[in-house]
């Protein structure tokens, strides 16, 4: 991966674009979990989404590892695919990303505050 395509995002389209191709090799139970397990990890992206393709790279291990072994994917996940999600992305008390912008956000207002009082001292 070269400088460039790090900085334009190239990288993270081409893994994106790995991941969707092996996802579409899958059965389709599995297909239809791997679309409930996106729309529940992109909350927990940063930014660019690059801190998910780890993520949803050993995902895809899991499912197509199970799927060869002739498992169903609710003996894999079992039935509540958020549990295993939010097991992925840490303990239950992720950040999401409007968590970070809501906290940074709330620094910024106290550090204004703060300066217009000590200015009013």
């Amino acid at each position: 991966m070269g400088f460039i395509d790090r900085v334009t995002g190239r990288d993270i389209d081409r893994g994106y674009k790995a991941i969707e191709e092996r996802a579409s090799a899958l059965p389709q139970d599995y297909r239809q979990a791997w679309q409930e397990i996106r729309m529940n990890l992109w909350p927990h992206a940063d930014m660019t989404g690059r801190n998910l393709l780890p993520i949803f790279s050993n995902v895809m291990d899991l499912f197509e590892e199970t799927a060869a072994e002739g498992q169903s994917v609710s003996e894999v996940l079992g039935d509540d695919i958020e549990g295993f999600c939010t097991a992925l992305c840490g303990d239950e008390g992720a950040k999401t990303y409007r968590d970070k912008w809501r906290e940074q956000l709330n620094r910024n207002v106290a550090r204004k505050l703060a300066a217009l009082t000590d200015r009013e001292v």
